[in-house]
């Protein structure tokens, strides 16, 4: 009694604190807590729902006259609160909720995602939420949810433009909606085996067979783990263990394919029926999986064109749930097909991935891109088939990020159990059987062309794959979760799920999700030789268990991946770090040039390229050479040149007797006294970060000079064409520490999106002045530059552009290494590509055609309202961003600037160029260019080039070999 009154308390107390307002994640979690231990959740009362819309007591059900009803609980009105003020949901009745508010359409489909969610924490964490609560008796009544599941997909599904944008959401979302009777008992069995192994660590060996490795005779193995342990495990761990043998013994029970055409009957007398009959006519008595999981795999693609194609939703709903239960089948039965040679092999994958398409892990344009059907036997021909058959494993568990991650990174700050989610839908997928049959098949092509990895010894070395050389030794740092609160440090090794966007100085990175090639990130890397590489999920969980431990990693120039512990290094690994950084290795910003004395605002017009370093930086001047070369496709622009900065920072500070100029140099100066002095360096760095953060918040206030404001009020009107204030526009920093010989500097400074108020204005001319002091900028130029104090920004003004899609340009083939090929990638709205999402890339061929290397899985996008600022939009992915007359317009692009940039710029510079780019109504706008720069001493590393393997790709591989 005491204990009930307590939560009932504490309940008031929260509502009373809370009420009308959105709540922090530490209030989320007590009243999740509360709810645990209330024996009605998040319930308050049951009632009954008449048709008239009148509402009655549990013992008053509603008169024959006006229609049946339905019963079941209400919310407490936390829950009511917490769905209005901070759109989360828990516990949710179906029966209870609008069709339209449960797809939740505005808000990315959050409320099903939610559902799906919450039905993961129950089976995990004993109820979650319904901890007690799920004894209520009448809370749910699942006759009517299953009701309200038929009727919400008849009408969901009715519409085809959903079904072509959602499939995959759609599709996953019918194994968690109660509509015909089924449970999702492979996610059961992932749950049950991890509780038991939280309550019993010795069944953690099984658990992680159960999870990565399912297959039938699992039951065997818990039933002998039971018989060997039952008298070391409490009443409560072995009655778990019977509920997951029962499981068990239901899920591996065979599918009854004969009746699929009953379960199909709306769609007989078409030739998807048609085929549905065949299927189970030839396949209902098939023991041979070799035959049954290729078969299975074709109806299943079948079965996903034909639903689109069909007009009834309940035929829809009917083919829907046919193709669950052929991926049941293919993931029963595909650990039973064990190829005997590597002709089965490749079958094997390609018919795994052909079912994965079919179950809507990726979308049906991205599979016509992937050749898995291929029987060269070269080993270049093997290889590249593996190549394709591995993007689809990538695209697959990116699809399930795309769809999820958003809704679990919220969840995570108030239930940590939900960042398992995307885990389990990856290992309850058809992915999970291609991942290891990919694997396979590259440790066979890694021992026939030894490009091995040697990776800690760990299993599915073949997840690996290096996307910039070098070497590097530092502790390992393992990040399973979200990195963006992770505090890096320059001389460690990082391991991430995904890139972080404003990712410090590290010695080396390895990401799950690598975002894009040529995002800013990459960029850093590939320029500065840090070794970057890209691993598989279940990698990164085995490099768990070396977290803390110092490690030699090491990525060659064909993109093999070493990593040992550091007593396994060898004496030549050793060498390499035997000398510290030598200062010559720095780069020298170059300041003999630049003319300070120039303070007026400029026509962007009026510069060129050999005005970088000197008027401004490279993107104004780089960016008015290709106004002059493409006048059409740059817009108008302003420059402020660094002089204008520069007679800025010559005036006295408030409440100083220096200006801002001389605080700059005194806190280099002192630094360096410091470092004589034998202080440690990183009191050094911390002194200098600390009166960077003075000086940064001095300069955002600092005050503008009305000479300048003037100029910048008529370089409006008579440039751009529009009063400040009248035209959004934006910002971009542009200092002369970028686009260095050997150091590009990309994305290190501020760029202001979409600005248009005459106060924004002047606020972010400021900020991005001030935007070279911030720590990461700092710490980049204080690694790599010799002379890192004298950093001057200009700032390049130019109109926004609310471009329909945007990305960058490489003029070479960067997976290729072809330096006549092209890389590009694109996404969704303005800024695409540069910050690290993840979009859709290619490699165009100079002799024609080209190659998908990743489709865009970014779910929001940015477009520019005129009235400044940006707006969300919410993208899918079932269309390519790019096409056909966008790809051949940026090859004629990259062709003109090849051949035009040298002579225009009268430069002797023969290598690869950077460029920004967008698109707006299929015209081509040009933002940027910048030389590509590359790290020539890991390319040209003694020891990098001798981990790199000669290949012979015409190497004659044996099909029937036996493996």
């Amino acid at each position: 009694m005491i204990k009930k009154l307590l939560v009932c308390l504490l309940l008031l107390h929260i509502s009373h604190f809370t009420w009308g307002q959105k709540l922090n994640n530490q209030e989320i979690k007590e009243l999740i807590n509360s709810y645990k231990k209330d024996i009605r959740g998040p319930y308050k009362e049951i009632r009954w729902f008449c048709t008239d819309g009148s509402i009655r007591l549990p013992k008053d059900p509603c008169p024959d006259k006006i229609g049946p009803g339905v019963q079941h609980a209400t919310y407490k009105n936390s829950i009511t609160d917490l769905g209005k003020n901070n759109h989360l949901f828990f516990g949710q009745i179906l029966a209870y909720t609008d069709k339209e508010e449960f797809w939740d359409k505005e808000s990315n489909h959050s409320r099903l995602k939610q559902y799906q969610l919450d039905k993961y924490l129950r089976s995990v964490d004993d109820g979650w939420v319904l901890q007690k609560g799920q004894y209520y008796r009448g809370a749910i009544q699942s006759e009517d949810e299953e009701a309200w599941g038929i009727d919400f997909y008849k009408w969901l599904l009715s519409d085809t433009d959903n079904l072509k944008k959602h499939f995959f959401l759609i599709r996953q979302s019918l194994k968690d909606i109660p509509h015909e009777g089924d449970d999702n008992l492979a996610q059961k069995i992932r749950s049950e085996s991890k509780v038991i192994s939280d309550m019993a660590p010795s069944f953690m060996d099984l658990r992680i067979k159960i999870h990565s490795q399912p297959d039938a005779e699992d039951i065997n193995r818990v039933t002998h783990y039971k018989n060997n342990h039952s008298g070391k495990l409490s009443s409560e761990v072995n009655s778990k263990i019977d509920a997951l043998t029962r499981t068990m013994t239901t899920f591996y029970k065979s599918v009854d394919i004969a009746a699929l055409p009953k379960r199909t009957n709306l769609v007989l007398e078409k030739q998807i029926g048609k085929d549905i009959i065949m299927y189970a006519d030839l396949y209902s008595e098939e023991k041979n999986n070799a035959f049954l999981i290729p078969a299975t795999a074709e109806l299943l693609l079948s079965i996903r064109k034909a639903i689109l194609e069909e007009e009834s939703a309940a035929a829809r709903l009917q083919l829907m749930d046919a193709s669950l239960k052929l991926e049941e089948i293919i993931f029963k039965k595909t650990p039973e097909w064990r190829p005997k040679d590597v002709n089965e092999l490749l079958d094997k994958v390609c018919y795994l991935g052909m079912a994965n398409v079919g179950a809507g892990y990726i979308e049906l344009q991205e599979w016509q891109q992937l050749n898995l059907a291929s029987k060269g036997n070269s080993l270049g021909e093997l290889t590249k088939t593996w190549e394709h058959a591995r993007r689809e494993v990538e695209w697959s568990s990116s699809m399930v990020k795309a769809n999820y991650q958003n809704i679990v990174d919220i969840y995570t700050g108030f239930e940590p159990k939900a960042y398992g989610y995307i885990d389990d839908k990856i290992r309850g997928s058809i992915a999970l059987h291609l991942g290891q049959s990919v694997s396979e098949l590259g440790d066979i092509i890694a021992k026939e062309s030894a490009l091995t990895n040697k990776v800690m010894g760990i299993d599915n070395q073949s997840g690996f794959r290096g996307l910039n050389s070098g070497y590097a030794l530092g502790e390992l740092v393992v990040v399973s979760g979200s990195p963006d609160e992770i505090e890096v440090v320059s001389d460690k090794i990082y391991v991430f799920q995904r890139p972080p966007a404003d990712l410090k100085p590290v010695a080396g990175i390895a990401t799950v999700s690598e975002g894009n090639m040529v995002s800013h990130v990459q960029l850093l890397a590939r320029n500065l030789g840090i070794p970057n590489a890209a691993l598989a999920d279940d990698n990164l969980r085995n490099l768990l268990q070396y977290n803390g431990e110092v490690v030699f990693f090491a990525v060659s120039n064909k993109g093999n991946v070493i990593m040992k512990l550091e007593n396994d290094m060898t004496p030549e690994e050793r060498n390499l770090f035997a000398k510290k950084e030598r200062r010559e290795d720095r780069v020298r910003v170059p300041i003999d040039n630049i003319r300070l004395q120039e303070n007026k605002i400029l026509d962007l017009k009026e510069v060129d390229a050999s005005d970088s370093g000197k008027l401004c930086g490279p993107k104004a001047a780089n960016l008015g050479q290709l106004k002059k070369m493409f006048p059409n496709k740059v817009v108008e622009g302003l420059v402020i040149p660094f002089g204008i900065f520069r007679s800025h920072m010559d005036q006295s500070m408030p409440d100083s007797k220096v200006t801002y100029w001389e605080f700059l140099n005194t806190i280099f100066k002192e630094a360096e006294t410091m470092r004589t002095q034998g202080i440690n360096q990183s009191e050094v760095e911390n002194y200098q970060l600390q009166r960077l953060e003075m000086l940064r918040e001095a300069i955002k206030n600092i005050p503008l000079q009305a000479e300048f404001l003037d100029q910048l009020e008529k370089g409006f009107a008579n440039i751009l064409g529009e009063n400040l204030g009248e035209i959004p526009v934006f910002l971009r920093s542009d200092t002369n520490m970028e686009d260095l010989k050997d150091f590009t500097g990309a994305g290190l400074n501020l760029t202001i999106f979409n600005v248009v108020t005459k106060e924004k204005i002047i606020a972010g001319i400021k900020d991005v002045w001030a935007s070279p002091y911030t720590e990461r900028s700092f710490k980049w130029r204080q690694k790599f530059l010799l002379n890192p104090e004298n950093v001057f920004p200009s700032i390049l003004v130019i109109p926004s552009v609310d471009v329909d899609y945007s990305g960058v340009l490489i003029t070479k083939g960067i997976s290729s290494g072809r330096p006549e090929d092209l890389t590009i990638a694109f996404s969704r709205g303005a800024g695409g590509a540069v910050d690290g999402q993840s979009a859709e890339t290619y490699e165009l061929f100079d002799a024609g055609g080209k190659q998908l290397l990743a489709p865009a899985r970014e779910t929001y996008y940015n477009r520019l309202p005129t009235v400044g600022g940006t707006e969300k939009k919410i993208a899918t992915f079932e269309n390519f961003i790019l096409n056909d007359q966008n790809v051949q317009d940026i090859r004629d692009l990259a062709n003109a600037i090849r051949e035009t940039m040298p002579k225009e710029t009268s430069t002797d510079y023969k290598g690869a160029y950077d460029v920004e780019l967008g698109f707006q109504n299929n015209k081509l706008w040009l933002f940027q260019i910048r030389p590509f720069v590359e790290n020539k001493k890991a390319q040209s590393s003694d020891y990098l080039e001798a981990i790199t393997p000669n290949i012979d790709l015409n190497k004659k591989i044996n099909l029937s070999q036996k493996i």
